[in-house]
């Protein structure tokens, strides 16, 4: 693998903050949009952090992006949320629609909101997170373009839409983000990106055959679901939830976040769910906490060092990162700081290098 460099947290924020506002998102907005990139660089989620700027930046630049757009919200009930992202930014949308949930749910115990008209929002945990710091439970879905054939197809139907969902713990949270494809369509451009092949069992290529090219995955492949039927039920799932509910794109018409042709007119569902509601919120981490306990200490099959209870991956990798830095090949760099020339600003400072052989 080729060498990386390393960039602090905060400079990624500060960096990506500023290509945002050089495209035209407002300064509040470009705040919390990079906050929710460079979270998911710190969780390990490289797939869906900064390296997500270059595409977002052309979508705005071919008009099928509004970089200025804000999300309007209409309560249909006390405890549901409508709303409009207006083709804008789909962190604002999800932002302000789980924000909405969780106000619901302070005083009904439970607050929904149906996004439409939105864009990719980036790693679902964050959105999660959000929910986990008003110590709510949470349930996010959304859909996303055509990546997956439905069971026994052969062409792109159902995109490979994240399934997430979030409880609070004593020490430990419950975050649990997932595509329901074999690995997630992001990383697959970061191989291909990186120069790098993938495993056989992740795409077939556009004739139907196992491919570790990522460039033959891409190019009229497709990606394989997760326990065959299983993984292509779970995706018509997030479709029905977030696209036909909210009035969004759905049935393979989301478009592609990598393809600035139309708007992607993508949908989400946000719940938000209050924990004390059968017993007091202490007493409820208490018996997350157990649960924690018997995840993780459980017997351990051969060869199995330690058991990790869902999303503690990614605290540890938050918790390295935070003191090592986000890790990139110079190639991401390089594909960042044009977008820094496209507007007259600084590239991003670079903290220490290091050289890291695959294994």
């Amino acid at each position: 693998m080729e060498d990386k460099v390393f960039v602090e947290s905060e400079e990624a924020r500060k960096f990506v903050a500023a290509i945002l506002e050089g495209n035209g998102v407002p300064r509040d907005n470009a705040t919390l949009i990079a906050r929710c990139l460079v979270a998911a660089d710190l969780r390990g989620i490289d797939t869906h952090g900064m390296n997500r700027i270059p595409s977002y930046m052309e979508r705005i630049r071919q008009g099928v992006l509004d970089p200025k757009a804000s999300p309007t919200i209409e309560h249909v009930t006390p405890v549901v949320a409508k709303v409009d992202g207006h083709n804008g930014f789909g962190f604002l949308a999800a932002h302000d629609g789980m924000a909405a949930a969780i106000d619901s749910a302070k005083t009904f115990g439970i607050g929904m909101a149906s996004v439409a008209h939105s864009n990719h929002f980036g790693m679902s945990a964050w959105i999660v997170q959000q929910a986990l710091d008003a110590n709510m439970m949470s349930l996010v879905f959304t859909n996303s373009s055509p990546a997956l054939p439905a069971w026994g197809g052969k062409s792109k139907l159902m995109g490979v839409s994240p399934i997430a969902c979030g409880a609070p713990g004593k020490d430990k949270p419950f975050i649990l983000d997932m595509a329901p494809s074999i690995a997630a369509r992001g990383k697959v451009y970061k191989a291909k990106r990186r120069g790098e092949k993938i495993p056989l069992d992740w795409a077939l290529d556009k004739e139907g055959r196992p491919t570790d090219d990522p460039e033959a995955a891409l190019d009229g492949g497709v990606m394989l679901p997760m326990g065959g039927p299983k993984g292509s039920a779970l995706s018509i799932m997030m479709d029905v939830f977030s696209g036909v509910l909210s009035g969004s794109a759905f049935a393979g018409h989301v478009t592609n976040p990598y393809d600035p042709s139309k708007p992607a007119d993508v949908g989400h569902f946000l719940v938000a769910i209050k924990p004390d509601l059968f017993m007091d919120l202490e007493h409820f981490k208490d018996r997350m906490q157990y649960l924690y306990d018997r995840v993780v200490g459980s017997d351990k099959a051969a060869g199995v060092g330690r058991i990790y209870f869902p999303g503690e991956l990614e605290i540890l990798t938050q918790v390295e990162r935070l003191k090592t830095g986000i890790p990139l090949v110079q190639a991401e760099v390089d594909s960042l700081n044009a977008e820094a020339e496209k507007i007259g600003t600084t590239g991003l400072i670079i903290k220490s290098a290091a050289a890291r052989s695959s294994k």
